[in-house]
């Protein structure tokens, strides 16, 4: 069981840590997951919106989403007043912010106002940007049926898909699951961690390792729910009908958006209409607090930055005031910027972790004294730690044999389909590029250009997520550094 002795606060147990990050830093007993499940609607002053997202799958197939999110009255946010109504608010808004842009064969290079501005607000309010980031397609975007156990992926079920397919229902609700198993071991290391970094005490190695053990038990379920993946998503369905609508702004220049997109903010005495062109990462699961947690509290240090360019600061359209508008900062990783795509008091929580200091540096220095760990506490707390380290980078393994059966291998496929479109003209070889022009589409013109002696590469260096990160060689590097940080040796 946990350590419940541990706690990073002396006189306290485990359960009134839980109590605090809960009123601190919005960590529940679902771990990144409200304690509830979220709102299934607004106040009727909001009746418009929770309308229009119910009819979402039905007018994206219909090709009518664009044509009714025009006609949205522009409503107020004063209305809201709840976190769980400001947490509703920007699910709706960025659900159809992403059906508009992508609900057709072109993408849409502005948002009508009547999503824009209410969203800028929304998203301001919760501090995140103003795009469907992770936390809204998973963490706030689920009903759960029977006892309210949010780890049971068959109880859980998404309130609101792009598609109306089970298979996108089940993509999002199998991270839930994930997150809330998760939750389940964030306490008991929070405890851990600063019992063992802050208290003059002697190190109770023995509680450590237990802890570290049941982490690498978490660890090990989040996996096995990972690999259910397969049961009700098709790898197909995934790429080509639910994955474009989750491509965000940034380098989408291939997917034809070269400026990002445009979000009418105010208007002008006349009537029209001004605002900024923002660049967004799209919604990806490497937005999960889950898995950075697991990073800080075992001290996995990530040196690659995805392939990112820093995103820059929005561009003021003419007659838009740059008054406050922020300035170019320095090129960060990957992992420092997602965390941007992470609801503020998430942000502070993993500050909070990362500065109580790290079990790695422990661990290795007592590897590492003359003799190695001088008793078997010493020693059975290392190699927890290893345990917990391996069990992270099998978790990262099977996330590549997740990308590599729903993205790699279907943009081959796509890829190979779109050479036989391939004519001779004047002895040049010209590719007819599909009409339509999304993420799917993007990817399989990027592969099958890069074609050569008679088949697709096995790995497409350019294939991007929606985050915006080339895939397999990044993901391979984050998994190469969670198993480097279990040497303690180095």
């Amino acid at each position: 069981m946990s350590p419940h002795a541990l706690s990073p606060f002396p006189g306290k147990a485990v359960d009134e840590t839980a109590a605090y990050l809960s009123s601190k830093f919005a960590v529940t007993s679902n771990g990144f997951l409200p304690k509830e499940a979220p709102l299934k609607e607004l106040p009727s002053y909001y009746a418009s919106w929770d309308a229009l997202i119910r009819r979402m799958p039905q007018l994206l197939r219909t090709g009518a989403l664009r044509e009714k999110a025009r006609e949205l009255e522009l409503l107020s946010t004063d209305e809201l007043k709840t976190e769980a109504q400001w947490r509703r608010a920007y699910v709706i808004l960025g659900f159809l912010a992403q059906a508009y842009i992508w609900g057709s064969c072109q993408p849409a290079e502005a948002l009508p106002a009547a999503i824009s501005v209410p969203f800028l607000r929304v998203a301001e309010h919760l501090e995140l940007p103003p795009v469907l980031t992770y936390a809204a397609s998973n963490l706030w975007n689920f009903t759960c049926a029977g006892a309210g156990d949010f780890t049971d992926v068959d109880a859980v079920k998404s309130m609101h898909t792009f598609t109306g397919t089970e298979d996108e229902s089940w993509f999002f609700m199998i991270s839930v699951a994930m997150e809330a198993q998760a939750g389940r071991a964030i306490p008991a290391m929070v405890a851990a961690l600063e019992t063992a970094t802050k208290q003059k005490t002697p190190r109770d190695y023995e509680a450590l390792a237990r802890a570290l053990d049941d982490l690498a038990v978490s660890i090990g379920k989040v996996g096995g729910l990972l690999e259910r993946m397969y049961e009700h998503c098709e790898p197909d369905v995934f790429y080509h009908q639910i994955r474009p609508f989750l491509a965000g702004s940034k380098n989408m220049e291939a997917a034809g958006l070269p400026r990002g997109v445009l979000y009418p903010e105010q208007q002008d005495k006349d009537g029209k209409w001004t605002g900024s062109w923002h660049q967004w990462r799209g919604g990806s699961n490497g937005q999960s607090s889950m898995i950075q947690f697991f990073d800080v509290v075992l001290g996995v240090e990530h040196t690659n930055e995805g392939n990112s360019r820093a995103s820059p600061p929005p561009t003021p359209v003419l007659g838009a005031s740059t008054k406050g508008q922020p300035q170019a900062a320095p090129p960060r990783s990957y992992h420092e910027e997602v965390r941007d795509y992470m609801p503020g008091p998430h942000r502070r929580f993993l500050v909070h972790v990362s500065q109580q200091g790290s079990l790695r540096e422990m661990a290795q220095k007592l590897q590492q004294q003359p003799g190695g760990p001088s008793d078997d506490a010493q020693a059975r707390f290392c190699a927890s730690y290893v345990q917990a380290t391996e069990a992270l980078g099998r978790l990262r393994n099977k996330h590549i044999q997740i990308v590599t059966r729903y993205i790699i291998l279907p943009a081959q496929r796509a890829a190979r389909e779109l050479m036989t479109m391939t004519t001779t003209e004047s002895n040049d070889q010209e590719t007819k590029v599909p009409k339509k022009q999304n993420l799917a589409t993007s990817s399989a013109v990027k592969s099958s250009q890069s074609h050569n002696g008679g088949g697709v590469a096995a790995e497409e260096p350019e294939l991007r997520g929606t985050g915006g990160t080339t895939l397999i060689p990044f993901l391979k590097q984050s998994r190469d550094e969670t198993f480097e940080a279990g040497d303690l040796g180095n």
